[in-house]
């Protein structure tokens, strides 16, 4: 019985996966045993049997467990797949702790055995998070407040001193944050103690991608449970390269549906129907408040492309009808 299972879920980033898992082979976890599970979540163009010849050229067998879907399940059914078969073992067979690792990370440090170090110490803490860090070596929020109405019009107004009217609007901490209980922590690189999701339940299937984690966290802090950010564990995070969605992007692109869908189901589920509508509303109203602010300092509009009508057929409009 392993101490630690390791869970990183593939789509099209076959290379990049295969690295993420070789990190984990090769560093050192200070004692703790760790099983790593790679999902392929159907990829196209043989990403699967890339895996699979590759799982057997390093020699995986015994070490890596390759899970070869015929869904692309999105990343917490993707989680899932593993999640289910683990919490299905008797706990005294079962890993205490799950770490995700996403398939275009990589640790950079002993994190394995940092986080879970951490969570023996602190038994109210169902989940752990690491500090994250570009390639080029730049630190990005990996801490986090939840959503509210507030912080969606603040966001989407864009302007200085709004912001510094209510710093406590800011979703993301900032990434030099320290050691510390906070709301949420990346799906990124985050441990998760087997017992939390025994009691609060795994991923919610509704979510196909984004948000799901934050839903997750919020469910597990309902139950009790803190969430800390431990930067003493540090993960490498080339983020965006399977999703092409990327947090710090400054080009003005259109979102994918279910990046709304996901926004839509997350505020539906935390803050109640009336609850979503009115971040809803109050995104909006920031937006529009945007843009004229936008064409007189001469910035580009901060709403995604198409925003305005994206944004009310696929969450305003849902939500009225009740879904």
């Amino acid at each position: 019985m392993a101490d630690i299972a390791v869970i990183v879920v593939n789509y099209g980033t076959w290379e990049l996966s295969a690295q993420a898992v070789q990190s984990v082979l090769e560093h050192s976890h200070d004692g703790y045993s760790v099983e790593i599970h790679l999902v392929d979540n159907a990829s196209p163009e043989g990403d699967g049997e890339r895996l699979c010849q590759l799982h057997a050229a390093r020699g995986w067998q015994g070490q890596v467990t390759l899970w070869r879907e015929t869904v692309n399940h999105g990343f917490g059914r993707g989680n899932n797949v593993v999640l289910d078969r683990l919490l299905a073992r008797p706990a005294a067979q079962a890993p205490r702790f799950a770490f995700l690792l996403n398939p275009d990370a990589a640790l950079e440090n002993g994190a394995l055995a940092v986080l879970a170090r951490f969570l023996e110490a602190h038994p109210q803490a169902g989940a752990a998070g690491a500090k994250i860090t570009k390639p080029s070596g730049v630190a990005v929020s990996a801490a986090f407040r939840f959503p509210t109405a507030l912080s969606s019009f603040v966001h989407a107004v864009n302007f200085g001193p709004v912001a510094r009217a209510f710093p406590q609007a800011a979703v993301a901490l900032p990434p030099d944050t320290g050691l510390g209980e906070v709301d949420w922590v990346s799906g990124a690189a985050v441990m998760l103690r087997l017992e939390t999701l025994r009691r609060t339940g795994t991923f919610d299937p509704e979510f196909f991608l984004y948000f799901e984690e934050t839903e997750l966290m919020h469910r597990i802090r309902a139950d009790g449970w803190q969430i800390w950010h431990v930067p003493q564990a540090r993960v490498l995070h080339a983020e965006g390269a399977a999703t092409d969605v990327r947090s710090h992007d400054v080009r003005r692109k259109r979102k994918p549906r279910y990046w709304y869908d996901s926004w839509r189901i997350y505020h539906r589920k935390c803050d109640g129907r009336s609850g979503a509508i009115l971040s809803g509303l109050a995104w909006m109203a920031g937006a529009a408040l945007n843009a004229p602010l936008a064409f007189l300092r001469r910035q580009r509009l901060q709403a995604p492309l198409y925003f305005f009508r994206d944004f009310p057929a696929q969450v305003l409009w849902p939500l009225v009808r009740g879904r």
